[in-house]
């Protein structure tokens, strides 16, 4: 089961916004571990691998499509795999010398400065465009995993749970739901040297359990969300407005 379908990772960007601003308003938590069956529906037939996600954006090359119960198969989990991930990532970053370590994560205690980078980014993200609310536009296909922007690409050899998106009027909103079996910090630390290389601010958070990057770059906004899987790896919300 996911932690935060994509509906509910909409919901949290809000929230963050909010946290900044002086906390939630009604003090209530999106609830973890529930099913979304309106994406369950759109998916449809359980797919184990999309070859068609290859060749739409070279920047995720190396996404596979989920089950859709977070699993990961064997094959994705050996010491061999996670190698050949970090390998990948590294050659998206430009080689090892590009590494750039991500700071520690900061514990949420009150609110944010309303001007730090995460703040805005979640204002950012979950702002509505010109012609109604982004998420109300949302499409829920696997397809929007390789429609990410260049600058935000799935880890190497992630497998993807669920994806929406719309680039309906001024939206340009992608969520992606994904795992794969590289620790944390690794994939904090692809994220912040992405973002960072590419000219946005990158702020870094830990909310209700959750490592929280997100920045900004003029109207372009992202903010991630990863946690730490209890049979090793991490699950990756990752929502992505413009650019």
């Amino acid at each position: 089961m996911l932690c935060k379908p994509p509906l509910a990772i909409l919901a949290l960007v809000p929230a963050l916004a909010l946290a900044a601003c002086g906390g939630k308003d009604d003090g209530t938590e999106t609830p973890k571990g529930t099913a979304d069956a309106e994406v369950a529906s759109a998916l449809g037939e359980e797919i184990m691998v999309d070859p068609d996600l290859a060749g739409q954006n070279q920047a995720n090359s190396a996404v596979s499509a989920g089950l859709g119960d977070g699993a990961l198969p064997p094959e994705m989990t050996s010491p061999e795999a996670i190698e050949r991930a970090r390998t990948d990532a590294l050659k998206l970053l430009g080689g090892p010398g590009k590494l750039r370590k991500a700071p520690a994560a900061q514990a949420v205690a009150g609110k944010l400065p309303e001007g730090s980078a995460l703040a805005v980014a979640s204002r950012a993200a979950a702002a509505p465009g010109r012609n109604g609310n982004c998420a109300d536009r949302a499409q829920y296909t696997m397809d929007w995993a390789a429609r990410l922007p260049a600058t935000f690409p799935v880890y190497p050899q992630g497998a993807v749970q669920e994806a929406a998106g719309t680039d309906e009027g001024a939206c340009a909103l992608r969520v992606i739901n994904y795992v794969t079996a590289v620790p944390l910090d690794d994939v904090i630390d692809f994220y912040y040297t992405r973002a960072t290389a590419s000219g946005f601010t990158a702020q870094r958070v830990k909310e209700d359990g959750d490592d929280v990057l997100g920045g900004t770059k003029g109207k372009a906004s992202f903010v991630l969300y990863a946690r730490s899987r209890a049979k090793g790896g991490t699950e990756v919300d990752l929502v992505t407005n413009g650019e």
